[in-house]
């Protein structure tokens, strides 16, 4: 029997689901809540989305506890930044730090994070830091849940959507990728950020969206 310490152990599979997308004036990151190993569900209601700074968040995908890891080390990395700056630091900036993390730590950490926020130079911005890759990108997808609906986010993204429609298209996309992937489930996390600051929001129950499967 493969136990503790077996290099022949099977690996155990983890799921989510991640979106972020740019409006004028932000943008929305969103998640689902369940965390899973295997078959396991371990947590139903863990929140995915964590805080960098004021107004920079990232999105966890991965095993959550290196996904946290990385989260905690770029938070600290941002304060001390921002002191040094006098300011408050760049979202480029902390992407460019998930990014060096995330490459440094390739072979001993699972994490996929997508890292999204508002700064006085560029606005709302959202950037995808996977193995080590940085590009900017107008809306960006993660996670297991991800390969459900990449044909829905395809279809119904349009260039200048209100932050409104940009929350609803997210809210569409997680509840599409909780209906269909058995590693997604729970609540939906959504977080607007804007240079008024983050608003937070928590959508479960009879509020999700329903499609043909009613």
């Amino acid at each position: 029997m493969s136990g503790v310490g077996d290099p022949t152990a099977a690996e155990v599979h983890t799921g989510t689901t991640i979106i972020a997308v740019e409006f004028d004036g932000g943008v929305i990151v969103g998640s689902d809540s369940r965390v899973s190993a295997g078959e396991a569900v371990t947590n139903r209601i863990f929140n995915k989305l964590a805080p960098l700074h004021d107004q920079i968040y990232c999105a966890l995908s991965g095993s959550a506890a290196d996904c946290q890891a990385v989260a905690d080390m770029v938070n600290y990395y941002l304060d001390l930044h921002s002191l040094d700056m006098e300011e408050a630091p760049l979202v480029i900036a902390a992407a460019n730090l998930v990014k060096g993390v995330a490459y440094k730590y390739k072979e001993e950490l699972v994490a996929h994070l997508i890292v999204a926020g508002w700064d006085k130079k560029k606005g709302g911005q959202v950037y995808g830091t996977l193995g080590g890759l940085l590009t900017r990108q107008p809306f960006a997808i993660g996670g297991s849940g991800s390969s459900y609906i990449y044909g829905y986010v395809d279809s119904a993204y349009r260039r200048g959507m209100s932050r409104e429609e940009c929350a609803q298209f997210a809210i569409n996309a997680l509840a599409l990728a909780l209906n269909r992937d058995g590693s997604s489930g729970g609540v939906i996390y959504l977080v607007t950020v804007t240079k008024t600051g983050a608003e937070q929001k928590i959508i479960s129950g009879s509020s999700l969206p329903v499609f043909f499967d009613e």
